[in-house]
């Protein structure tokens, strides 16, 4: 299908979401929401892609909120929209991606402010381009933080970086943001979204199953009071995936010294303990 506010395309195992309406330095809009949770779903639902890539179209990758509502912008009432009504766009990109099995990389080719940042915080790495601006400026809104920034933020970064962006509202560097480990790595701005392929195409390479089984231990277990959660879910699934195919094709493809072809699929290979959260009453 073809959307109107966002492109996507898949090349070689990798999905790539691209904002694009320029010229509202793709600022996000209840059109854009609807898009990009549809999207989402589409790299969840096809076994061909193994990672994807968000990044925006021109020179800035997201302005964050679309403000022509003035005022009325964050008035949720003044939308004729049950979805954004009844469950904020933030929070419904925020947690499909969060949920989704499948890594995402932002290549942040340009400046990212407000949502366009916190959109950003739930996908597992950053590039950003390095003359680009960064700013989590919605206390200089008379607002707060959205998008889950208040849990994902101070897991990326320290909590006193989080509290200086979040509280000032203020504007900071591509270079303050590398400094706080916020992004992975700064490039030229014309250079960000190769940058990501090639990462995108590492993950690729892998067993899309290991790969996603290890990204809801990463984001999941981790999170837990003690190691024990994630030992009996690693134990568990170490056992069972030491009879897969994907297991031995590794091994073998290793001694043969060629790249390995995994055959598994996220949709149908997971180990018997993928979806542990949602047997304990839905809860992390």
């Amino acid at each position: 299908m073809s959307y109107e506010t966002i492109t996507y395309d898949v090349s070689d195992h990798v999905a790539t979401i691209r904002l694009n309406r320029p010229e509202r330095m793709n600022s996000i809009g209840v059109d854009m929401i609807h898009d990009l949770v549809d999207a989402i779903g589409r790299v969840d639902s096809d076994d061909d892609v193994r990672c994807a890539v968000v990044t925006g179209a021109g020179r800035v990758f997201c302005a964050g909120a679309d403000l022509s509502k003035r005022e009325d912008t964050f008035v949720v009432d003044k939308y004729d929209d049950e979805f954004v009504a009844s469950r904020d766009g933030a929070r419904a990109v925020a947690l499909a991606l969060y949920d989704s099995p499948k890594p995402f990389v932002a290549a942040i080719n340009g400046s990212a402010v407000g949502f366009g940042l916190t959109l950003t915080l739930p996908m597992d790495v950053r590039i950003c381009a390095d003359n680009a601006k960064l700013g989590f400026v919605f206390s200089r809104r008379g607002m707060i933080i959205d998008a889950a920034a208040s849990w994902f933020l101070p897991r990326i970064v320290s909590l006193s970086w989080a509290a200086d962006w979040a509280y000032s509202g203020r504007m900071f560097s591509a270079d303050e943001a590398l400094r706080a480990g916020l992004v992975r790595e700064l490039q030229p701005a014309d250079a960000v979204l190769p940058a990501a392929h090639a990462i995108a195409a590492e993950i690729a390479a892998a067993s899309p199953v290991s790969v996603s089984f290890t990204k809801a231990l990463l984001w999941r277990a981790s999170t837990a009071q003690s190691p024990h959660l994630a030992l009996d879910l690693d134990s568990a699934a170490l056992r069972e995936l030491g009879t897969r195919p994907d297991c031995a094709e590794g091994v073998q493809a290793f001694l043969e010294r060629r790249p390995p072809q995994f055959t598994s699929k996220v949709s149908t290979d997971m180990p018997a303990g993928y979806g542990w959260w949602q047997r304990n009453g839905g809860g992390d």
